[in-house]
């Protein structure tokens, strides 16, 4: 009476029921990314980037964002700390197990919020490098 392992997938081995397997590979790409940008961020912003007394005045970071490394990097961490984040979110929405209807609501709501906020985050990033010009 034993059971195949194909027959009961694990869920912690791919996409759970309500997520296609693009948005399971997504969230499995950013986390690792995540972390690695996280830890980017925080050397070159609050240590190597940081003047001694620890914070930067709005000149300061001016002159930080002309370098065009840094907004990319910037850019790309905001991107995968939303598109992570939202994607999670609408996994716990998932287990609350909403109706069709609801998902597809709640998950077009999400896409617009994150296409909203990079969207911001990518302008305010540019402008910021901008004012050193």
């Amino acid at each position: 009476m034993s059971q195949s392992i194909l027959s009961s997938p694990d869920p912690s081995t791919g996409p759970r029921p309500g997520e296609n397997t693009w948005l399971w590979l997504i969230k499995i790409v950013t986390g690792p990314l995540l972390l690695i940008l996280l830890g980017l961020h925080l050397a070159v912003n609050h240590y190597l980037g940081s003047l001694p007394s620890g914070l930067m005045t709005h000149q300061d970071v001016v002159a930080y964002f002309r370098n065009p490394i840094i907004p990319a990097i910037e850019i790309l961490f905001l991107a995968t700390v939303v598109t992570h984040s939202l994607i999670g979110l609408r996994g716990i929405i998932l287990d609350l197990n909403p109706s069709r209807s609801t998902l597809t609501i709640v998950t077009w709501f999400l896409v617009i919020f994150g296409i909203s906020s990079v969207g911001y985050g990518v302008w305010l990033a540019l402008k910021i490098a901008s004012l050193g010009s």
